[in-house]
This record gives C-alpha cells, sequence and structure tokens, in this order.
C-alpha cells in the first residue's frame, strides 16, 4: 500500500485515532508517511497512544464533513490497539512524534510533527468513483474554512464564496458545501 504514495506528494487522507476521525495531509519519505496535527483529539491521542491508521478515500464529504466535525455514519474494526474503518484500504503504524511551536499568519500555536512507520494494511475497497474538479474544489473550501473558524477574517470568507461559486459552476451540490456558505454568511440553520 506504501508504494501507491509517490514521495513528495500531499495527499488528502483520513487519520483514524483511539476515538477520532480527521482528514489529514500526508507525505511519503521512504518507508514513513509523515503529516502534522494541530491541537485537538487526535494531537491528545497520538501523543498518548503513539499508534493511528491512515486511510485513502475518494468520498469528498467523508474528508469534509470529519474536517468539520459533522456527522458521519461509519463502522469501525479494532485490532491490536489499532482502530480503523471498515471497508477503506489503508495503513496502521506507530507514530513517532514530537511538539514544535508553529507561527503563521493565523497566529502561534504547538503543532505536532508526526511519523507514521507502517506495521500493517488494512484490507479495503474504494468504490468506483471518480473524483471531479468540484470535489477538489469542496475539499479545498472545507481546508480554507478550518483556517476561517480559527481566524475570520473579510478575505479568507470572500475567498471561500468565490470557490462556492465555482464549485456550483462544475457541477458541485453538496448539501455540506452549502452548510459552509450558511455560515459564512450569517444565514446557518441548526443542521448538520
Amino acid at each position: 500500500m506504501l508504494s501507491y504514495f509517490d514521495e513528495g506528494k500531499v495527499y488528502e487522507v483520513i487519520l483514524v485515532t483511539k476515538s477520532n476521525v480527521t482528514p489529514v495531509g500526508v507525505v511519503r519519505e521512504g518507508e514513513k508517511l509523515r503529516f502534522k496535527l494541530f491541537p485537538g483529539r487526535s494531537f491528545r491521542e497520538v501523543l498518548e497512544t503513539g499508534k493511528a491508521s491512515i486511510q485513502s478515500t475518494n468520498d469528498p464529504e467523508l474528508l469534509v464533513r470529519t474536517a468539520l466535525n459533522l456527522p458521519v455514519t461509519l463502522e469501525f474494526v479494532e485490532k491490536n490497539g489499532y482502530r480503523w474503518i471498515e471497508g477503506l484500504p489503508g495503513l496502521y503504524g506507530r507514530v513517532e512524534s514530537r511538539v514544535k511551536r508553529w507561527k503563521d499568519e493565523l497566529g502561534e500555536t504547538e503543532v505536532l510533527l508526526c511519523e507514521l512507520i507502517p506495521e500493517g494494511e488494512i484490507e479495503g475497497k474504494l468504490p468506483l468513483r471518480p473524483f471531479s474538479r468540484a470535489d477538489c474544489i469542496l475539499v479545498e473550501m472545507a481546508v480554507l474554512f478550518t483556517r476561517y473558524r480559527v481566524r475570520p477574517g473579510e478575505s479568507l470568507r470572500e475567498e471561500i464564496l468565490k470557490m462556492h461559486s465555482l464549485y456550483n459552476h462544475l457541477g458541485g451540490s453538496s448539501p455540506t458545501a452549502q452548510y459552509i456558505v450558511e455560515l459564512l454568511t450569517g444565514k446557518a440553520q441548526n443542521r448538520k
């Protein structure tokens, strides 16, 4: 499975820890997958257990909904202290990590720099579902929206709304995209 990751390229995957599921960008370096986590449940659980699973998906809704902590229906497998989503291919292994100070345009915080050293493969099969250009825009909207929630700003808000316009032009119709727009425009209702 590791051989499917080209070295140096960023892949958006699902990280599964003891009790959390979140998307994360990983980069293959040799026999390891590198990623970083900002403070939150996955950050704490990787520090606590030193274990995680990384799984592939071609479902943009799964990536976006887990990024925004919106409800998803998933079944899990637990084995030898590892946990993963049933049916999705991936890898599980130990995680070596270190905490580092991080500073960017949003401010300063801690970041957990991680390396997953695979110990086993997770069997699974992705559905035959081509990834569309609209799907790419939806994932990028969610990435920017998570940044917006940390530090709201008009330029970032406008960028997300502009992306939503392109998303619609490309045929996108996700209720999650609409939810993001409703939150940005103050028209959000209490629906998930």
